[in-house]
């Protein structure tokens, strides 16, 4: 008997033709480009090209685990990175709660807006603003200072100021966006549970702790395990931007240490060693998150 082979259906080739752009870009971008981690442990010449260049192992992990910059680059980043998931992780969610709980939609609206908007401000014009806000004479925020009998404050030339700067910065920037996610996994929550709470005669924190939240957990776990993974993935654009000779001491992280090193000074391999570590480090955070995530409350990425 003769077997007939399963024809793919009629018209399948226009999802195959919507995909090749996506695919070409992921594969030409992303996937070729990778060939280039083979620098990370060969002494790189662009005269001899990646192949030819001669391999020198772990030398460059070894170079940078053991010198004193690398051990400070890694201890702001991991600073700023920790220090961020702290501050930035809660807020969004208590953003969304209490925008929930807003019975006037024209108040609710008009928070939204203002939270949501500094968004979509540039990273250069937002260091611009934060240095005319913080500048050491006419700076509002200084004046403010001086005016109740304070000392005006160098918040850009402070190593010490500087984490907080930069922390609480970027919490004021991305709470709104950030709590929009909350804000739809609340909108789908079965009003029959929230109902039937009022009825029991709960107060409405007791609802939040008892229906709002459990409701919301799987949404809330999976973000925090993609927000440990990028713990090590300080921006690049705002940390260079705000860095100064003064800040260096906490303001050196790993995203600019690979730009000075690999484009300023030209030592490829050595930039692309330090990239690397940094990559498997936030994998290996994500990877440790997640399962211990898995065994705690049954929700996980994988």
């Amino acid at each position: 008997m003769k077997i007939k082979r399963s024809r793919a259906p009629a018209g399948s080739w226009q999802f195959w033709l919507i995909m090749v752009l996506p695919l070409a870009y992921i594969i030409i971008f992303s996937y070729v480009p990778m060939s280039g981690v083979l620098m990370a442990f060969k002494d790189y010449s662009p005269r001899r090209g990646i192949w030819q260049s001669p391999w020198v192992g772990l030398r460059w992990f070894k170079q940078f685990l053991t010198t004193p910059s690398g051990v400070t680059v890694i201890v702001n980043t991991l600073r700023l990175g920790f220090y961020s998931l702290l501050a930035g992780f809660p807020i969004p969610i208590l953003l969304a709660i209490g925008l929930n709980e807003i019975r006037s939609l024209r108040f609710k609206k008009t928070v939204q807006m203002v939270t949501y908007a500094p968004y979509f401000i540039s990273t250069v014009v937002m260091v611009g603003m934060l240095m005319q806000i913080t500048d050491l004479r006419l700076g509002i925020l200084n004046r403010l200072l001086t005016l109740f009998g304070g000392q005006a404050v160098n918040f850009f030339g402070s190593a010490e100021i500087f984490p907080h700067l930069y922390v609480w910065s970027g919490v004021w920037q991305t709470m709104g966006y950030s709590s929009i996610i909350y804000i739809a996994a609340l909108a789908g929550i079965n009003k029959e549970l929230q109902e039937a709470a009022v009825v029991d005669g709960v107060s409405r924190v007791q609802r939040i702790w008892y229906v709002d939240l459990p409701a919301i957990q799987p949404t809330v776990i999976i973000l925090l395990i993609f927000n440990c993974g990028s713990i090590m993935s300080i921006g690049f654009e705002k940390t260079y931007l705000m860095q100064n000779s003064i800040n260096m001491p906490t303001a050196e992280v790993i995203s600019t240490f690979v730009y000075k090193v690999g484009l300023q000074n030209a030592n490829y391999s050595f930039s692309t060693a330090v990239g690397l570590f940094n990559s498997l480090v936030a994998f290996g955070l994500m990877m440790a998150v997640n399962q211990l995530s898995k065994k705690l409350t049954d929700t996980s990425v994988w």
